[in-house]
């Protein structure tokens, strides 16, 4: 599915692993992907207190239910991201780097008070087209 990612002499860069927007033309499927925890499928918390190694597991996640539906993490057109500690930043958007690539999806990240388990540092949610 072409994607192409946008950005304006109007808005600031991204300062991170995500573009301003991302255009899809669309003709396939859409999948939504629930948030993604740092559980591996034995229902094991991967990274207790390291999030380098819970957003690896997170991506690795989102990446198996992409698969799952017959798509792969360059289908991805936006990401929503909730943290416990925005100071995680850089952090999350250095192991971002090694799953996603050029054009980038579209993000929002923020800094939440709980997620669903008090081990969890973040939680992703994602949308993706796949070609039909």
């Amino acid at each position: 599915m072409p994607k192409t990612q946008l950005s304006s002499p109007d808005l600031r860069s991204p300062n991170g692993v995500f573009s301003q927007a991302t255009v899809v033309e669309a003709s396939g499927r859409l999948v939504f992907v629930s948030g993604m925890t740092a559980r591996r499928p034995d229902g094991e918390i991967v990274g207790v207190g390291d999030i380098a190694a819970q957003t690896r597991q997170v991506c690795e996640n989102i990446r198996a239910a992409l698969v799952a539906a017959g798509g792969t993490l360059e289908d991805v057109c936006r990401l929503d991201v909730y943290v416990r500690d925005i100071d995680d930043f850089a952090a999350i958007h250095e192991v971002r780097a090694q799953f996603f690539h050029e054009p980038l999806p579209a993000s929002t990240m923020v800094e939440v008070s709980r997620l669903a388990h008090p081990d969890y540092l973040i939680e992703i949610n994602a949308i993706a087209v796949l070609a039909a």
